[in-house]
């Protein structure tokens, strides 16, 4: 159930993890003669004590013809060459800020203040700890003991100034007007600093007509400033290239087709990789079988070798049990929402829950949400979470049921086609998503609209 929950870079590190523990575990095209079928009846619960002269060595080797499908697991496709991750390399981002400090001329003391500011800045760019809890900090931490005015000195003049531009701020207010500052003066920048210093509420909360009045300026020249700030970086940190996180790759666990106006589903081969026994662990236990004197350390190293033996094993077969497991639940999800996969219509959607498919592979709900949870599939229409396919359903006014993601798209579309001079308020919403035959509640539209991150009417204006 562990490796099933586990995504494909996840697993790969699992994997890579059990290889370095486990000796007896092999990787490459190797044949082996190891029939391990046959070591079941050795299985011990941890308790009791297991001789070396009770372990049958035969039931370990065996001189049959054994297929590779037996003790390997192979699913690289012949072009599949790529198999290794890509590493992120390069100066982290707090590194490069700590290197730009060297630019500055200051003394000791107050190059451990700096150090230690930048040390506080998160990866968006920001310092938003109070400062007296700072101060505290390096008095008991870095044995300074200094005052607010001071660390406030330095993250102005020093740690404000360093490149990206916007980093240090201790909010956003701050963090636009630094890189307001930063640029050539002109009227229109002028006057955007001004807005924010004095005015930032009105401005977020688009109060356009209190802006207007307040500083005596006409539509079009609040439009330059709206458009002068929409210009800037909100998080300056993001921004660095050489950021300390790793940007996110997502790698698809599964691949859907069409091939000849049929689906076609893929386990990514990276999910199957090839792993086989050892064959230095086999050859040692045929050369224990074939030595005549048995020596104390030799009778350990059998015991050893079968407790590693076993472990490959176990772990071949979990390997083989969760391939087959995420096959079988992503092509039961596939051809319950065959529709959506052939065409792309998130319309076409069925509602679904975890029940659904579960009664359909018989297998427990628990299994059906690891395999949702955290796996993607890559599709002609983009590379989705699988748990974004499942959805209660609503019944429209012809009595028919309805996805409830169904509806989150046509309400997308309304309020992405709406007049952003007049955006529609939730009751606007609610009355045409009726004429188009989904009698919803205004407080389920507002419900809906939060889940899909869009605000409210107010802050969709624009002008």
């Amino acid at each position: 159930m562990k490796l099933i929950q586990l995504p494909t870079q996840a697993f790969e590190e699992r994997l890579k993890q059990e290889i370095e523990e486990n000796p007896a575990l092999d990787t490459g095209k190797e044949e082996v003669d190891f029939d391990e079928s046959l070591t079941n009846e050795y299985e011990d619960d941890g308790n009791e004590k297991i001789d070396a002269e009770d372990i049958n060595i035969d039931e370990y080797l065996s001189d049959d013809e054994i297929p590779n499908y037996k003790t390997q697991a192979n699913n690289y496709a012949a072009d599949d060459e790529d198999r290794d991750m890509p590493y992120a390399s390069g100066t982290t981002f707090h590194q490069s800020l700590k290197n730009q400090l060297n630019t500055f001329r200051i003394n000791e003391e107050e190059l451990v203040i700096a150090e230690f500011l930048v040390g506080s800045i998160d990866d968006s760019g920001y310092i938003r700890r109070d400062l007296l809890d700072l101060v505290d900090d390096l008095a008991f931490t870095q044995n300074v003991f200094t005052t607010e005015e001071k660390v406030l000195e330095l993250l102005r003049n020093v740690v404000q100034k360093l490149d990206p531009i916007g980093v240090g701020a201790r909010d956003l207010k701050e963090c636009l007007i630094i890189q307001l500052k930063n640029k050539t003066a002109h009227k229109i920048r002028t006057l955007a600093i001004a807005i924010l210093e004095t005015s930032f509420d009105h401005f977020v909360k688009k109060h356009y007509k209190k802006l207007m009045e307040k500083f005596e300026i006409s539509e079009e020249e609040l439009k330059e400033v709206i458009q002068e700030i929409g210009k800037l970086n909100p998080k300056p940190g993001s921004s660095y290239a050489g950021n300390n996180k790793i940007a996110e790759q997502i790698v698809p666990d599964f691949s859907i087709k069409i091939l000849d106006g049929e689906l076609d589903l893929t386990l990514n081969a990276r999910n199957a990789p090839e792993l086989h026994v050892s064959s230095a662990y086999n050859n040692m236990l045929k050369g224990y079988q074939e030595s005549k004197e048995k020596t104390k350390s030799q009778k350990d190293a059998v015991l050893f070798i079968k407790q590693k033996l076993d472990a490959a094993k176990w772990f071949i077969d979990a390997i083989r049990q969760r391939q087959q497991t995420l096959l079988v639940t992503m092509n039961s999800i596939m051809h319950y929402q065959y529709e959506y996969f052939l065409t792309g219509d998130e319309r076409k959607l069925k509602p679904m829950i975890l029940k659904d498919i579960a009664d359909q592979i018989h297998m427990d709900i628990s299994t059906i949400s690891r395999v949702a949870n955290s796996k993607y599939v890559s599709t002609p229409y983009g590379t989705k979470l699988i748990k974004e396919f499942f959805s209660e359903s609503m019944k429209n006014d012809q009595g028919e049921d309805v996805s409830t993601r169904e509806i989150k798209k046509i309400l997308q579309n309304v309020i992405g086609e709406e007049d952003k001079r007049k955006p529609l308020t939730d009751d606007k919403l609610s009355a045409v998503l009726k004429e188009k035959g989904y009698p919803i509640a205004r407080r389920t539209v507002a419900k809906y609209r939060e889940q899909l991150d869009i605000p409210v009417a107010r802050l969709r204006k624009e002008i």
